[in-house]
Formats: C-alpha cells, structure tokens, sequence
C-alpha cells in the first residue's frame, strides 16, 4: 500500500513539474541544491570543531597528569595580573606625606638663626660626583637639608661619613618623558617641605655639578625674592605645537610655556606645586609624549598662578647647542678652567629685578664620572678653598 501511495506521489510530482514554466524548475533545483550544500558545510564545521576541542581537552589532560605538581583546577585559571611598577613606598603612605606638605607653613622657620636650602637629587643609581660634592658641602651642615630619590632597585647606601648617608626618601619607578618624572620631583618636594627650616628648594641630577663654593650659591638663593624656573612662550613645533585644547577650559594656549626641567623654587611656590591637584590632573591626562610634562607643567603652573614670583630663568646650565632630545654630555678631556668659567662668567641676567650680573648659573649638566678627576684637581680654584 505504500509503495502505491509513494508511487502515485512520484507521478503526481512529474505531472507537476512538467506544467510549470523551465525557469521555475531551475529556480527550485538551485535552492535545493543550495539548502543541501548548506546542511552539509555546517555539519562539516561542526565536526571540525568538536574534533579540535577533544584534541585540545586530550592535550592538558595528558600535560597536567605529566607534571604531579600541576593542579588541574589551577592551571585552567586566567593568567595572574602583572606586578605593580616596583615601589619603596605605598600609594597611602605617599598621600600622607603630600597632604602634610600642602599643610606646611607657606613661609620657613628657623630653627636656628638661619633658612636652609634644600638640594633634592633624582638619580637612577648611586650619585658618581659625591666626592665633588661633599667638597661643596664641607663645613655648612647647618645651612641645607638634602633629600635622593633613586629607582626603587637601588638599596646602596654610602658610608656613615658621607652627607648623603640615609637621605633616600621613598620612591617610585620612573621613565623619562612620562608624568612619572614629574611625580618624583612632586615626591621630594613633599619630604623636603616638611623640614620647615628649609626655604629654598634646588632640583638636581647625578650628572649635576656645583659652579661656585657654597656660600655664594647659598647666598644667591636666600636673598632672592624670586624664584629661578625657566618659563617662556616658545611659538615652534616642540613648544606651542604640543598643546592640545583638550586641556580647556583650565589651560589654554595663551597659558601654554616651556621650560628647563632643573628649577630653583621658594618655600611658597614649592608649597603651591605640591597642593595642586586641578592643572597636575589635567596635564597627567592630556600632556604626553611627544608633550614632556617635565619640561611644560611647572611653567605653565607658575606662569598662571604666581608670575610674578619668578625670575622666568634657570640657574642650571644645560648645552642643547648640539641638537636632539638630550643635551650634551661632557667628559674628562673637556673639563678645563676656561671651559668652567665660560659658563661661570660667560653671561649676563637680571638678578632681583633691575640688577644685572654675569654669575646667572650656579649649577651645570651634563657631567660624565670622567669628569671626577679633573673636576677635584681644579676645585680648589672653583671653591676658593
């Protein structure tokens, strides 16, 4: 009976098939044929992947059961986030210490009858030049305060009888160019602006030499009613060329300045520097590479807040005469008396207001280890000593 039925169904099939137009057969023989072939790729599919599961599955059975010190239930977990940058110091330690330096009197107290400055090194490692200066600090102990941040690797410290015996503060990593730079320099204002004595504040490098014995340069820096941060409007690519109005409304282009990374700053900007948390937000977000933080914030945060507190100068020497990112480098053959007093005397500034002088530096860069030798050969000339 059914083979009747099926049969009878084939018949009625052709039947049909003939009286419908050849176009419309065609049409529905492509369809099926691409329904099937459909059907068929992804079953095909299907079976590929099922087969590269079980054979990925039969491999960490066989990978884990090799190694009696795997855990299974382990081993399938996601991969452990990567380790904090390396820090000497936790982030709510850190805050502290800012927070208590926001609070700081804005103007210095004497403990005793005279203000300090304070000398903050940032440095990779270990400071090369040290002997040159403990020359320079010889014989004034009571007269500064100084204050290194090195990377968090560098646990070294020097002799009991140096004067950087146990003056590292708490650090953090650092890279050049990025807003990590700029928190250390932030970070040693902090600790240094808790010593109320101190009223000056003079950022350095391992690379970093005195040009004058100490009395003059402490001299030059309490009688000044400015301080020396190099701030000015630079119209060229690597100046305004590197602001973006994404930092509107708080900084605009006409507040926009340039300058050396290397300040001389007073209790009272250093103070300002460490409580802003507004520009330093907006410059950490919006300020980076090919925008140097280290070489645009503190002008352009002085040059809105207090301009009329700086000397818009530094009074760190730095060679960019020979071009590209860093400036030149000196090594032992270069260091000569004329060399030094080039740039001791070699120049004219203005010195509180309408006062001009030719001593417009009191500190120079960049200084190879090289350079050690020769540099205590000639101190005694350099120092008066």
């Amino acid at each position: 009976m059914k083979k009747h039925k099926i049969t009878a169904f084939v018949k009625e099939l052709n039947v049909r098939m003939k009286k419908e137009p050849i176009t419309l057969r065609y049409i529905h023989i492509l369809g099926t044929v691409i329904f099937f072939s459909s059907v068929s790729s992804l079953v095909i599919l299907l079976a590929l992947y099922l087969n590269q599961r079980l054979q990925t599955s039969l491999f960490l059975v066989d990978d884990l059961s090799s190694n009696p010190l795997t855990s299974p239930s382990l081993s399938l977990l996601p991969p452990p986030p990567p380790p904090p940058p390396r820090s000497s110091g936790n982030d709510v330690e850190e805050e502290e210490v800012m927070r208590r330096a926001a609070m700081a009197p804005r103007d210095a107290m004497m403990i005793g009858a005279h203000p300090k400055v304070a000398f903050m090194f940032l440095t990779r490692w270990n400071l090369p030049l040290s002997p040159l200066w403990e020359l320079f600090f010889k014989g004034h102990e009571d007269f500064y305060s100084i204050h290194v941040h090195t990377s968090p690797e560098f646990t070294e410290e020097p002799p009991k009888s140096s004067v950087f015996y146990k003056k590292r503060i708490p650090s953090k990593a650092v890279e050049w160019g990025k807003s990590s730079m700029m928190d250390a320099e932030r970070r040693l204002l902090s600790h240094a602006l808790l010593e109320t004595s101190n009223a000056r504040f003079v950022l350095l490098s391992e690379t970093c030499i005195p040009l004058f014995n100490f009395t003059t340069i402490y001299t030059y820096l309490t009688r000044s009613t400015r301080s020396f941060l190099g701030s000015f409007d630079d119209p060229r690519p690597m100046g305004r060329g590197r602001y973006t109005s994404k930092m509107l409304p708080h900084v605009s282009l006409s507040d926009w300045r340039k300058g050396n990374q290397w300040f001389e700053v007073s209790r009272r900007i250093a103070a300002e520097i460490v409580s802003d948390r507004r520009y330093y937000a907006v410059f950490k977000e919006h300020c980076r590479p090919p925008c140097y933080i280290d070489e645009h914030y503190l002008p352009t945060l002085v040059n809105k807040i207090c301009p009329e507190m700086n000397s818009n100068r530094s009074v760190t020497w730095v060679d960019w005469s020979r071009g590209g990112s860093h400036p030149a480098r000196f090594v032992w053959k270069d260091i000569r008396v004329e060399f030094l007093d080039g740039i001791r005397f070699g120049s004219n500034c203005s010195y509180e207001g309408d006062d001009v002088t030719n001593v417009c530096f009191l500190f120079a860069r960049k200084f190879h280890v090289s350079t050690l030798e020769p540099l205590m050969k000639i101190a005694p000339y350099l120092y008066g000593i």
